[in-house]
């Protein structure tokens, strides 16, 4: 370890300790004395004026308003058509400046930047809530944060994004708020990206400013990544007490040396956690040493290591301590606070900016305990001490604790007062924050219980303590966009995690459903019959009759008896293909399903009759629905027929083409009948047994045409980038059979951009569906997401 490097860090966290303590020390004195109390008084009577309304028509008005707030979409609707959205925005986007990024609100240049951002984000939120689209047409959704990337240059980047969050995604353990881990995680990309767009000089070329997001999002990524595997990870109880020391003693040694040092030997249910967080956290430590300079890489170690530290500290107090100092209490989290965010400038590399830092360094306790506030209640449960948590247990034996409801205040003056120079727009932004933080605890955990925790918060000076509660209860116009936004996201991730959960339960059940009835009864003993058998029962993933049932069953609301026969029929279409697809005058495949393909266990020709044997039994499959109108029945077995030829001419293509260099369109064409086509089948012949408009059949189909290619790209990838044991077929023959596949024709690269393109023109066609379940979005992820 390097000790020059160890006392410059140790050094740089006495200094923050002694600036902390100053601080603590002007805002201690304004309590005692509540010095604060007068100024603020004269503020809020001011800022009031602005935000307390005298209407003709007291009722409906406001509580039509109040229930907007629960729907993202609603909400900016409701704001756009009232006139609101454009001052809402702009207190929201200037709140961001001052908090992120430590601007001076009183710069007109600053105003400039608000302004610009606000009029953008304001056409983009009217335009895309203006219609009846749902959620993925927002820039909040995969689709959305991937146009954003073709936009700027940046799909690689997006595509490496979107595949690192799924990896943390499934790597967070039980026992951690995997919401929360994985909406940080976000908040921080989006705080890095933000602060990067900030700093972007305007007349950057296109190029260079791809290059610098590009930087930007996998710099944010780095260092947010620590929020779920560090800080997270030490506060919750996945780790014993001994793996959390080792694990802490890990981090610190990082950061004073600059080099991860390894994992060493670790035992136990953590073991494969541990490896991977590890892996993880070393690429990103890499990727950040790599991206300071010379001149900057020791002040940004030493920077994370005041940060990290000061989290310990705070880390490894106990609520069963009843001899914290004042101190002890807010020092700490003074200096977690403020640091965190001045991380980020130095991460990118920022121009040194006292004015800015000092900003940010007082900012940063204001942020902290409006947190602290709102969490009070999980953090008592959870016995982590906090201002508020110790000051609830502690503040009728101990007269000497200073209130945290009082310092907050006091900060909020000195902010106002001496930070912004009694700025009127930074007073607005502060005390809308404020306000806003109390009303929202309010709703959440009820009048009775926001007035029981007011009592024990109560400032000794009545009336401030009055004037803030009629604040409270009647002032409008003081919510933020970010808030909205956090709602919306955390919303947005628990339905997702709950639909991926039901989704993955429901396809186990009728997957299980399916095999069930797929057997053939042997009547009397033939090769075939047990060739056709051993081909269905390999562990094929049914997909085609999952999603047949689907239509079927949840959206249409046909009998799951009625369609079995059709569900019977798809996977017989579907396995007769896969069987010919293997046979030595095709592909030659030695694997299928994770066994031996058909010819191979039994012979040429047997695999050629039963292809030819699955294929007619699916005709008797079909013409099995005796539950529907005989018109449909037979359009359906049309439909059927032709859909088979057209997988034979597209395998046909396929043959054809070998050797030969195809063109996009030529692949896409063949790919749609190769294999589109087959998953076309299972949207469209349930729609033809329910009768479905044919606006609707349209859509399906274009869904079909995008998902059926995003689905064969990801095949092609992962005949390059799979493993045998995972997808359950030989890897590599795409090459060995000189196929042409999306990866040949385009590259690795390339091909992931064609699917990516190919997912956000399935996810827009969806858009035009009015369905009642999320499960083709769910299918369609599979498609791209999936290891096999």
């Amino acid at each position: 370890m390097d000790d020059g490097f160890k006392k410059n860090a140790e050094i740089r966290y006495k200094l923050a300790e002694k600036k902390a303590a100053q601080y603590f020390q002007t805002l201690y004195r304004d309590v005692k004395e509540e010095n604060y109390i007068s100024a603020l008084k004269k503020d809020i009577h001011s800022w009031k004026q602005q935000h307390i309304y005298h209407s003709l028509f007291p009722f409906g008005t406001k509580a039509k308003r109040e229930t907007h707030t629960d729907d993202y979409d609603s909400y900016i609707k409701w704001l756009n058509y009232t006139g609101k959205l454009e001052k809402y925005l702009d207190r929201s986007i200037s709140y961001i400046f001052m908090r992120d990024i430590g601007k001076d609100l009183t710069s007109m240049d600053t105003q400039t930047r608000i302004q610009n951002v606000v009029t953008h984000l304001k056409d983009q939120l009217i335009q895309t809530t203006s219609n009846d689209k749902n959620e993925e047409s927002t820039l909040f959704s995969i689709t959305g944060l991937y146009r954003w990337g073709q936009k700027e240059g940046i799909e690689s980047t997006i595509i490496w994004l979107i595949d690192k969050l799924k990896n943390v995604s499934r790597n967070i353990p039980e026992g951690m708020d995997a919401t929360h881990s994985r909406r940080k995680l976000l908040k921080i990309i989006a705080g890095v990206v933000i602060n990067e767009m900030e700093e972007l000089e305007k007349n950057l070329s296109g190029d260079d400013r791809s290059k610098k997001l590009d930087t930007a999002i996998r710099l944010g990524y780095a260092y947010g990544l620590t929020y779920p595997f560090i800080d997270d990870l030490l506060d919750a109880t996945v780790l014993s007490s001994v793996e959390k020391k080792k694990y802490s003693n890990l981090i610190r040694t990082t950061l004073l040396t600059e080099s991860v040092p390894p994992l060493g030997e670790w035992k136990g249910k953590n073991k494969e956690l541990l490896e991977f967080i590890h892996s993880e956290l070393t690429e990103a430590f890499q990727y950040i040493k790599n991206k300071q300079s010379k001149e900057t890489v020791h002040s940004f170690f030493e920077q994370s290591f005041v940060f990290f530290h000061s989290q310990e500290v705070d880390r490894e107090k106990n609520l069963s301590n009843e001899t914290y100092t004042n101190e002890d209490l807010y020092i700490p989290i003074m200096i977690k606070s403020s640091s965190s965010r001045l991380i980020v400038r130095s991460l990118l590399r920022a121009p040194k900016d006292k004015d800015l830092d000092n900003r940010v360094f007082y900012y940063g306790i204001y942020n902290q305990l409006a947190d602290d506030f709102a969490d009070m209640f999980s953090d008592m449960e959870e016995g982590a001490v906090t201002p508020y948590t110790y000051y609830l247990k502690y503040h009728k034996q101990r007269n000497d604790l200073v209130n945290p409801f009082a310092l907050y205040w006091a900060v909020i003056s000195y902010l106002i007062h001496n930070v912004y120079r009694s700025d009127s727009k930074a007073m607005e932004i502060i005390l809308d924050r404020a306000i806003n933080g109390l009303k929202r605890f309010k709703k959440r955990v009820g009048s009775k219980v926001y007035e029981e925790v007011m009592e024990i918060f109560a400032i000794s000076h009545s009336s401030f303590t009055q004037l803030i509660q009629k604040m409270v209860r009647k002032a409008d116009d003081v919510d933020f966009f970010d808030k909205l936004l956090r709602d919306h996201m955390v919303t947005n991730l628990k339905n997702e995690q709950k639909e991926q959960e039901d989704f993955s339960e429901l396809i186990d059940d009728v997957r299980t459903k399916i095999n069930e009835h797929l057997h053939i009864k042997v009547i009397d003993s033939s090769p075939i019959t047990d060739a056709a058998n051993y081909s269905l029962n390999g562990d094929g993933k049914r997909l085609r009759p999952i999603v047949a049932w689907m239509m079927g069953v949840k959206e249409y609301g046909l009998t799951e008896k009625a369609i079995f026969p059709l569900l019977k029929s798809i996977e017989y279409m579907h396995t007769a293909s896969l069987i010919y697809d293997d046979l030595p005058s095709q592909d030659n495949a030695n694997f299928r399903r994770g066994q031996p393909t058909v010819h191979q266990s039994y012979n040429t020709a047997v695999a050629e009759l039963t292809g030819l044997f699955l294929t007619q039994r699916a005709v008797v499959e079909q013409a099995s629905l005796t539950h529907f109108d005989t018109k449909r029945v037979l359009k359906l077995i049309q439909y059927s027929a032709e859909s088979t030829m057209d997988m034979c001419k597209g395998q046909v293509m396929d043959l054809e083409s070998r050797g030969k260099s195809l063109s996009l369109e030529q692949l896409n064409q063949l790919c749609f009948l190769k294999t589109g086509k087959g998953f076309e089948a299972a949207l469209i012949m349930p729609s033809i047994l329910a009768n479905v408009d044919e606006n609707q059949i349209e859509a399906l189909k274009r869904f079909a045409y995008h998902g059926g290619i995003a689905f064969q790209i990801k095949d092609d990838l992962l005949d390059v980038e799979g493993t045998k044991d995972l997808i359950g077929k030989s890897i590599g023959k795409d090459a060995e059979n000189n196929h042409s596949t999306f990866v040949s024709i385009l590259g690795v690269e390339a091909a992931k951009k064609e699917m990516w393109e190919h997912y956000c023109l399935a996810m827009e066609a969806l858009q035009e569906i009015q369905l009642k379940s999320t499960f083709l979005k769910q299918i369609l992820n599979y498609f791209v997401q999936r290891d096999r």
